[in-house]
C-alpha cells in the first residue's frame, strides 16, 4: 500500500534537530519507494522570542520574513519544508473553547503552507503520516483532504505536563478521526484502541549497524581498569526515567560488582549517593560512535526504568542496541518490554534486579550472544515500514 505514493510527514520533531528521531528514520525509509515531504513545525511566538539566538530559529525567522516557504531536497524523493508562517502559542490555555478556536487558526495557517508545497511538487492523492503532532495538525485531515490519514504514537505524551492540559481530550479525538493509528509499543497500541479500533502495534526500527562486537577493536581507557564484572547502563541519566533506588540497591548489595554509567547526568543524579560509592563509575557523555566500545566491555547491560505514565509504554531502543552486541540484559518489567521477554531478564523490584543479574552472569554463553543479536537485527526501519504498510492494507481490506 505504501509504494509509489505521495506522502506528507508531520510531527513534533524538525528534520534539523541534532538527535535521532523515529519520524526521520521512517520518512527516509518511506522515501525509498515513495515521494515524501517532511514538514518542520512552524515557529510559534514564544519560541521565536525565547530561542531567537538559536541558529535553527534564525533560519526560520529569515524564511518567515521572506514570506515564501522553504523547500529543500534532502535526497532522492525526499524534501523538507520550512513553513513561512507564525503560530500562536496556545498550550497554556485552559479553556477548551478558546484553545480550539485558536488551534483552528493555527492549523489553517499551517495547512496553507503545506498545500503550497503540495502544489509545487505536484503531489496527488496524498497520505499524511502524523508523528504525534496532536495540536498543530489536528485539522489537517479536513484542510488537506488526504486519501489516507495515519496517526503514529510512540510516547505517552499526555502524561507530560506540557501536553496534558488539552492533550488528553485532543489526542483522543485525533486518534478517533484517523484512518489508522500505529504504535511502537503494545501498551500504546492498547491505549489507542480505546479511541480507534484500527490501532496496531507495528514494532520499532533501530539502526544497530554500529553495535557489532566484530567492529570493536579497542577498549576505552576510562573503562579498561574497571574491575569485573561490569554491570552497565548507557544513556541519559535522568531521574524522570531511571530508578535511582534500584541502582543504589544494586551497588550497595553487591560491592564486588562494578556499576558503570555512561551518559550525561541531571541534577538529581549528580547529587545522589551513587557518587559516594566506590564501585560506581560515572564515565560521562560519549559520542554515538564510541558507545559500542563501552557496551562491549559490559558483562551485563541494564535499563532500570522507573515505572510512571511517562515510561511505562515506551519502546526502549537501547535494548536493541544491547542485544545487538549480544549482551545479557536486565530491565524493568513493563508491557512494552514483553516484546523482549524471551531475550532479556525482567525485574519487578530492586531485589529481583539482583537475582536477574546473577542469573544473567551465570547463564551467559556465545550461543546466547548470537541468539540475542539475531533477534535485535530483525528490528530494522525497513521491517517497521513494511508492518505499517501491512496494517494499512488490513484496514483497507476491512472497509
Amino acid at each position: 500500500m505504501l509504494v509509489n505514493r505521495d506522502i506528507i510527514v508531520v510531527g513534533i520533531q524538525a528534520w534539523d534537530i541534532p538527535i535521532g528521531s523515529n519520524c526521520k528514520n521512517i520518512a527516509a525509509e518511506l522515501a525509498k519507494n515513495n515521494r515524501v515531504l517532511y514538514v518542520n513545525s512552524p515557529l510559534d511566538r514564544i519560541t521565536r522570542f525565547r530561542e531567537r539566538k538559536n541558529p535553527n530559529t534564525k533560519k526560520r525567522i529569515q524564511i518567515l520574513k521572506s514570506g515564501k516557504p522553504g523547500i529543500e531536497e534532502i535526497s532522492t524523493n525526499l524534501w523538507n519544508l520550512y513553513p513561512a508562517t507564525l503560530l500562536e502559542s496556545i498550550n497554556w490555555i485552559s479553556s477548551p473553547t478558546l484553545f480550539d478556536w485558536l488551534n483552528r487558526i493555527n492549523n489553517k495557517r499551517f495547512a496553507k503552507q503545506i498545500q503550497h508545497a503540495i502544489n509545487l511538487l505536484g503531489f496527488k492523492n496524498i497520505v499524511i503520516f502524523n508523528d504525534s503532532d496532536m495540536f498543530r495538525s489536528f485539522y489537517l485531515k479536513e484542510y488537506l483532504t488526504p486519501e489516507t490519514y495515519i496517526y503514529y504514537t510512540r510516547d505517552n505524551l499526555i502524561a507530560v505536563d506540557y501536553w496534558k492540559k488539552q492533550g488528553v481530550r485532543i489526542e483522543a479525538l485525533h486518534m478517533k478521526k484517523a484512518d489508522l493509528v500505529v504504535a511502537n509499543s503494545t501498551y500504546l497500541a492498547s491505549l489507542a484502541r480505546a479511541f480507534n479500533k484500527n490501532s496496531f502495534y507495528v514494532g520499532q526500527g533501530c539502526d544497530v549497524s554500529l553495535f557489532d562486537p566484530n567492529l570493536v577493536s579497542t577498549i576505552p581507557a576510562d573503562i579498561a581498569s574497571v574491575p569485573k564484572p561490569v554491570i552497565g547502563y548507557i544513556g541519559a541519566l535522568l531521574s524522570l526515567r531511571l530508578d535511582l533506588q534500584v541502582l543504589e540497591f544494586i551497588a550497595e548489595s553487591r560491592p564486588e560488582w562494578s556499576i558503570v554509567l555512561v551518559g550525561p547526568e541531571d541534577e538529581t543524579f549528580k547529587s545522589s549517593r551513587l557518587h559516594q560509592l566506590k564501585n560506581v563509575y560515572f564515565l560521562g557523555n560519549k559520542t554515538g560512535n564510541e558507545l559500542p566500545s563501552y557496551l562491549n566491555c559490559f558483562d551485563v547491560a541494564l535499563n532500570p526504568q522507573v515505572l510512571s505514565p511517562v515510561t511505562i509504554g515506551n519502546y526502549p531502543r537501547k535494548i536493541d542496541e544491547y542485544l545487538a552486541m549480544g549482551k545479557p540484559t536486565v530491565a524493568t518489567k513493563t508491557e512494552a518490554m514483553s516484546v523482549f521477554a524471551d531475550y532479556t531478564y525482567l525485574a519487578e523490584n530492586k531485589e529481583q534486579y539482583i537475582t536477574c543479574i546473577e542469573k544473567a552472569l551465570q547463564e551467559d554463553s556465545p550461543e546466547l550472544h548470537q541468539t540475542r543479536a539475531e533477534f535485535a537485527r530483525q528490528h530494522t526501519w525497513e521491517n517497521n515500514v513494511k508492518e505499517i504498510s501491512n496494517v494499512l492494507q488490513l484496514t483497507k481490506t476491512k472497509k
